[in-house]
């Protein structure tokens, strides 16, 4: 078994409720309140900030050269394209660039995006993989079984389209052989790290939609 497929073997309870939390049945369903989705959507441009920092680390940290080269151009892309989708959206929603970034993180944003660069800083690079491969495969994952079932509104197709792409995709596959090959040195101790990082975002990964669903507030 791939190291990789012995990861996802272990979260599987953990994506089963994710593809069960209704922000996600809400997209196929078309029960997914806008102003939801609306603060999702300004929460996760936050949060994409702080990843594509973190993927900088990463790369900056890896011991192949083209490594490196892909967590550049990952970060990249993170700001370019995934931010131009974000954009599309808040054209609809007549939100600017200013009001978006000045909208203050919500908790579950604080504490995903901390938790990331925490171990992008402080621990080495097989264990920043662990804790960053989540977001890339899971939002994989969820895009391919949403455009399956489909969605009734324009504006989640059009979320879902970007995630489901074959473009996508080849990203996340890149990602998963990075993770792969990594492995192989490793002790199992140092696996088991890992693992717990993959574990630990997969959990954050369905806070993320949680909160989004309930538009988290301070409650203090």
């Amino acid at each position: 078994m791939k190291f990789t497929a012995f990861l996802w073997e272990s979260i599987g309870g953990i994506y089963k409720k994710i593809l069960e939390h209704p922000f996600i049945q809400g997209f196929t369903d078309g029960s997914l309140p806008e102003e939801a989705f609306m603060f999702y959507a300004v929460q996760d441009a936050l949060y994409l900030r702080d990843f594509a920092r973190g993927l900088a680390i990463l790369g900056a940290k890896a011991p192949e050269d083209r490594w490196l080269a892909m967590f550049a151009e990952h970060a990249r892309d993170t700001i370019q394209v995934e931010r131009a989708l974000h954009e599309s959206f808040f054209k609809d929603w007549k939100l600017t660039e200013e009001e978006v970034y000045a909208t203050p993180p919500a908790p579950n944003t604080l504490l995903y995006t901390s938790y990331l660069l925490k171990v992008a800083y402080g621990r080495p690079f097989h264990e920043g993989m662990g804790a960053f491969l989540p977001c890339y495969w899971i939002y994989g994952e969820v895009g391919k079984e949403l455009e399956k079932r489909g969605s009734p509104k324009e504006l989640f197709r059009r979320w879902i389209q970007t995630y489901a792409s074959e473009e996508f995709s080849a990203i996340v596959q890149q990602v998963l052989e990075v993770m792969d090959k990594v492995a192989l040195e490793l002790t199992e101790s140092e696996k088991n790290i890992v693992r717990n990082h993959f574990i630990t975002t997969s959990k954050m990964e369905y806070l993320f939609w949680d909160m989004g669903f309930n538009q988290q507030p301070w409650p203090v």
